[in-house]
């Protein structure tokens, strides 16, 4: 059924088949059951085993407010009363069905299949772990999926309107004391903004486990340049039995700033619920939407805690479950265990080459204690540390060549800066680059920090520590995105240049992308594009390389996606610094 936001029509397209065996559907119609799960009982044999006695309610409606249902699972612990509520919203299947598991990258993020009872879903809690704890886990197919109502929605109010009446009915079952919780990553930390800027009354806390919260400037369209591999990979990994939105079909229809794409940004500046916010460095699709809701929220009750690892992998270890059950007990239980007095912001630094030093504690976010220093790019592919001493000069690169986004692409040139101190790379840095290009009136600019040792050599660092995934050393290692991370990264296609003075703040430049701003070909134009933030450490004689390309230097998300990521550009870019094109690097930096 066609569909409008803000007076413009969403073309939709369809949601993979139910039927599919990949879906892991089960067979039948879909039909309230209940099902005693005694200790002892394992959903296959090489799962994890449940611990206590546990109610499964599988397949119940929960209607929504316009006459829709969907479907949802309810695990809880049996003879209780009183029991807070952990709500799963997830458009990739309920309870260990839909397409996707952990097995989609190579070594399961180091969770092994044992770890985990298969009654979760897809990047959400194990009911098997939380139900002991005195928790019941809702899990909730979205609307479209798997045999929930209507066509599917890709975020935005709407999705938020249908997690408000699932928050509400959930609320009003016999067993519940009223306090229900949101809680997963990626698009079930994603769509959490989108719920709670709703303000459901008996929405008790939130933990967005990593989750962007403004579709097009955050992964669809950054920085202006679409980027459809990975969006066109997630269409195709729901099943249902209806339509979706075609996010690909819009972005084509639509690839400027409208209703449609504003709508796809949370109002986070609504929330009302206490806030449990994760964010990692490794996420080529959530850091920034992550920290900028959590800098939104008004109030402060809020907490940030920004991991070393992957956020699958994350989810499932102990300490992080410990941690995440002490803000859950404090706000659905009333139970008085201090967590008030955690840290506001906790963040993880990398080293690369050496373990992550975990949870430095801040009062803030972004941390007060970070000054920042400007490089400035100079001749001999340096980064100077004065504007005086920048050698004026240019550069160029081919634009248009395809990046197979594996870290060995070319056409990649690169400015450097050794540290004399140990120094913590922590915040976000903003590139001010002077650019043109002869052969066309747009191009589009990426740029990349990266580490290197002490020899020159440019370092990755694995998301998941070694011996979790099975093997001896990096080079064993898949080059993906979500097994190793390279360095944060900045994206901007020049026509989109324009500011937002209403989303720019201090330390990240917001850009309008309403209109275009066509670049004369040969003219010299400025850019300021904003990298996304990272902690990294340097120590003495370490070094930090910017580079600057015409492709994405981010390693694809999954191999078959490598090579998908196609620009606007064409022919040789050319950079500019020294002298009047003070071309530079502003990184937010703390002293060890």
């Amino acid at each position: 059924m066609s569909y409008t936001v803000g007076g413009i029509e969403v073309l939709q397209r369809k949601i993979g088949s139910s039927d599919d065996p990949a879906a892991k559907r089960p067979s039948g119609k879909s039909s309230p059951k209940t099902t005693v799960l005694q200790p002892g009982f394992r959903r296959e044999e090489d799962c994890r085993s449940i611990q206590t006695p546990t109610i499964w309610e599988s397949d119940i409606k929960v209607p929504l407010r316009d006459g829709s249902f969907l479907l949802a699972d309810i695990f809880r612990p049996v003879d209780a009363e009183n029991v807070p509520a952990i709500l799963v919203w997830s458009p990739y299947g309920k309870t260990g069905t839909g397409i996707l598991s952990l097995d989609v990258t190579e070594g399961r993020v180091g969770i092994p299949k044992e770890r985990l009872s298969g009654f979760e879903s897809f990047e959400a809690p194990d009911p098997a772990e939380w139900v002991p704890y005195g928790y019941a886990i809702v899990n909730v197919n979205a609307r479209g999926i798997l045999g929930s109502d209507g066509d599917h929605r890709w975020h935005g109010t709407s999705e938020g309107q249908d997690g408000y009446d699932a928050i509400e009915f959930i609320a009003s079952l016999p067993w519940t004391n009223g306090r229900i919780a949101l809680m997963g990553n990626s698009w079930l930390g994603s769509s959490q903004w989108f719920i709670a800027a709703e303000q459901p009354p008996h929405l008790a806390c939130m933990l967005p486990l990593e989750g962007l919260s403004d579709v097009y400037r955050e992964s669809l369209c950054r920085g202006g340049v679409p980027y459809r591999p990975f969006w066109t990979f997630l269409m195709g990994s729901l099943s249902g039995d209806n339509d979706q939105e075609d996010v690909i079909a819009m972005i084509d229809r639509y690839p400027l700033m409208n209703e449609y794409w504003e709508d796809k940004r949370a109002k986070s500046h609504l929330i009302k619920a206490p806030a449990y916010v994760l964010a990692s460095m490794s996420s080529a699709l959530h850091t920034i939407g992550s920290l900028r809701s959590f800098e939104d929220i008004p109030h402060e009750e809020k907490w940030l805690r920004m991991h070393p690892t992957q956020e699958w992998h994350d989810l499932y270890q102990e300490d992080s479950i410990a941690d995440m059950k002490r803000f859950l007990d404090f706000y659905t239980k009333e139970i008085s265990n201090g967590w008030e007095k955690t840290p506001r912001a906790r963040i993880s630094v990398l080293r690369f080459n050496q373990p992550p030093f975990k949870n430095i504690p801040y009062s803030q976010w972004p941390i007060k204690e970070a000054e920042y220093q400007n490089l400035y790019l100079s001749a001999n592919n340096l980064l100077a540390e004065s504007q005086s001493a920048a050698v004026p000069g240019t550069a160029s690169y081919q634009g248009d060549i395809v990046g197979q986004q594996m870290d060995e692409d070319s056409e990649e040139i690169e400015f450097r800066h050794t540290f004399q101190e140990t120094t913590i790379l922590i915040g976000a840095s903003k590139a001010t680059l002077w650019l043109s290009c002869q052969d066309h009136n747009d191009f589009d600019v990426f740029v990349q920090i990266r580490k290197a040792d002490r020899s020159g050599k440019i370092l990755r660092n694995v998301n998941i520590p070694l011996q979790e995934l099975g093997v001896d050393s990096e080079a064993e290692v898949q080059t993906v995105n979500t097994l190793k991370y390279l360095g944060p990264t900045g994206i901007l296609r020049a026509s989109h240049r324009a500011f937002d003075p209403l989303l720019s703040k201090p330390h990240w430049p917001a850009h309008d992308h309403s209109k275009l701003d066509l670049v004369p070909p040969g003219e010299i134009v400025k850019l300021e594009i904003g990298l996304w933030p990272a902690a990294i450490q340097f120590e003495p004689g370490e070094q930090l390389i910017l580079k600057v390309a015409g492709h994405h230097m981010t390693l694809a998300e999954f191999e078959p996606l490598r090579g998908g990521f196609v620009t606007g550009n064409k022919g040789r870019q050319v950079l500019h610094f020294g002298g009047e094109y003070n071309s530079k690097l502003e990184i937010p930096f703390v002293l060890v």
